[in-house]
């Protein structure tokens, strides 16, 4: 049974930065696009950043372009999201999920086969 999990939330200043790690275990078959979303209390769950596991591709949604970067070590079966700036509306559950590349853009929920539980991240002002 796959597995995916998240580490590195917390609580931090506006301006600051986290880092997020979501390391992979198990057999997720062919899939090989991985991405962070998250969830703030209320809203729906967005996506973040995605990038393929064979090439350089990465998406970003226009809310954290220039301030978050994804990158991954394959030979570690981990995916990053380095946040920097961090604002008060980033504040929410952050999840990682991993999918097939294609089959609809790259922040479609319904993409994504295998999610982890989440990390918190709280960012105040």
């Amino acid at each position: 049974q796959a597995q995916l999990v998240e580490s590195g939330g917390g609580s931090a200043q506006a301006g600051s930065s986290l880092k997020l790690t979501c390391i992979v275990s198990g057999n997720t078959g062919g899939y090989n696009y991985m991405a962070w979303f998250r969830q703030a209390p209320g809203k729906e769950r967005e996506g973040v950043a995605g990038i393929h596991l064979d090439y350089l591709d990465t998406d970003y949604a226009d809310s954290v372009k220039g301030r978050f970067a994804i990158s991954r070590d394959n030979t570690k079966n981990t995916v990053y999201l380095e946040m920097n700036s961090l604002k008060p509306e980033d504040t929410g559950t952050y999840y990682c999920a991993k999918g097939p590349y294609g089959n609809g853009p790259w922040w479609s929920i319904s993409k994504y086969g295998y999610w982890g539980q989440g990390t918190q991240v709280t960012v105040s002002s």
